[in-house]
């Protein structure tokens, strides 16, 4: 049978395209340097494995293109290498999902969809209303949060402290620069006043 599939009919499904035969004498096409060309760096082993954005040693597009200014650290909104990303819950939220004594917890905001992961820090906001008596349990919550929650006779525990951050700056401030100099033109307690000192004499001679 014409179709039938057999050893002598086996034939692969894209046909084989042989290879560039380089470097076999001037006649074949591909002799001397191989199509590589004269010296440059394309001529050398290896010269095809470089990384993306490589331009020879000149200065590359990324880097003289204009960089975002401004600061990288965990304040710097909306990016920063170091910005830490906590999953925003409303007080609203609580109200119409959880019932009066229920704990809530990050392991009960994801039963109840409220969250997506509890890999992440959870921050309670105060969006809404809370009339509803509750123990809350997660990693941060805001100041009006925190009110509202006290206020209808809940709890609220944070699973992390906040940090207490220290004031930047200190000695650029006007009122401690005030200070400073106030204390520097203060008299000394050790001086004795104008009217006691003894009469310096002119030096000279005579």
């Amino acid at each position: 049978m014409p179709g039938e599939l057999n050893l002598s009919s086996l034939k692969p499904a894209q046909p084989r395209k042989d290879r560039k035969r380089i470097g076999r004498g001037l006649g074949s096409g591909k002799g001397r340097y191989s199509g590589r060309g004269i010296k440059g760096q394309k001529s050398r082993a290896g010269s095809h494995a470089m990384r993306a954005g490589f331009e020879g040693g000149q200065m590359p597009l990324y880097m003289r293109t204009a960089k975002l200014r401004g600061n990288t650290s965990a304040d710097a909104m909306p990016i920063g290498p170091f910005r830490t990303y906590t999953q925003p819950v409303n007080l609203r939220d609580l109200e119409a999902r959880f019932e009066p004594g229920e704990e809530v917890t990050p392991e009960s905001l994801k039963a109840k969809g409220l969250i997506r992961s509890i890999r992440k820090d959870v921050k309670l906001l105060g969006n809404g209303e809370l009339t509803k008596k509750l123990a809350i349990t997660v990693h941060g919550a805001s100041a009006t949060a925190r009110e509202k929650v006290e206020s209808a006779g809940g709890t609220l525990t944070l699973l992390r402290e906040p940090k207490v951050r220290k004031p930047k700056n200190m000695k650029r401030r006007p009122e401690n620069r005030a200070s400073k100099n106030g204390a520097q033109n203060a008299p000394d307690a050790g001086n004795q006043p104008e009217g006691d000192q003894p009469e310096r004499k002119p030096k000279g001679k005579g």
